[in-house]
């Protein structure tokens, strides 16, 4: 199965499940970890591809949001965990959604982190982009490329920084395998933007997020389960620009 950290707290029941996006791993959500101990027990998955699972390969489940999602169950299956909260960044956030809209009663509640739930002009041209470089450009350079446009600035400077290093472990096909599956993103995302979820979710946003903020404002006004906290002196990785902040409103939120 996935490699995975556990962190238990015996003295509470509460899990929550950490996903990081494409080109991570476990390793972004280390600003987290000492925060969200006390109130709960902590999950942490590297994704099929990523991290130190980069050699698995799904044990025969299909490349598709549903199937790597099961991956993430079969780990919380492995441990007996009944249901849990989850907590994703950027392309995280999409398999959550996938697990609320297909097995609803493991997600307790959701915390989107630079949330993906639509993609706005800019954002399907640096994926046509990167469709047509695949083949030509180095990956990691691709990957460089596309970092420094999502997490432009200053300011996201440590956030791309840790994405560079940890995609250092993604091989080139896994890559490829992510990029091809933003095709099914799109067609899905634009399927469900009607579709009302029945855990509650936080949407936390930078409001630096250049391509993705305006899609999630959208996304709130027409679903009751959610509502939207916008980071100010953030990009993308709010999680990791601003953690206190982050943790902060996370945390509440969850707990409530």
């Amino acid at each position: 199965m996935l490699f995975h950290r556990i962190y238990r707290n015996e003295q509470v029941r509460d899990w929550v499940v950490f996903v990081h996006g494409a080109g991570g791993s476990s390793v972004v959500w280390f600003k987290q970890i000492r925060a969200f101990r006390p109130w709960f027990n902590i999950l942490m998955v590297d994704l099929r591809g990523h991290g130190r699972s980069a050699a698995y390969g799904g044990n025969g489940s299909p490349y598709s949001l549903e199937g790597i999602s099961s991956d993430i169950l079969d780990v919380m299956d492995h441990h007996r965990i009944i249901d849990a909260h989850f907590v994703g960044v950027s392309l995280g956030t999409v398999l959550i959604r996938t697990l609320q809209e297909r097995h609803p009663t493991r997600v307790r509640s959701a915390v989107y982190a630079g949330a993906v739930v639509g993609f706005t002009a800019p954002a399907r041209l640096l994926i046509a982009a990167g469709h047509s470089l695949k083949y030509i450009v180095p990956f990691q350079a691709l990957y460089a490329v596309f970092a420094w446009i999502i997490m432009p600035g200053r300011k996201a400077q440590e956030a791309r920084r840790v994405f560079r290093r940890e995609a250092r472990s993604v091989r080139p096909a896994e890559f490829r395998r992510w990029l091809r599956l933003t095709r099914e993103v799109h067609s899905k995302l634009a399927a469900r933007s009607t579709l009302a979820r029945s855990s509650p979710t936080l949407y936390v946003m930078g409001a630096r997020d250049y391509l993705f903020l305006a899609p999630a404002r959208r996304a709130v006004e027409t679903d009751p389960s959610a509502v939207l906290n916008v980071v100010e002196r953030a990009g993308h990785v709010c999680n990791i620009e601003q953690p206190a902040l982050f943790n902060r409103i996370a945390i509440a939120f969850l707990r409530r």
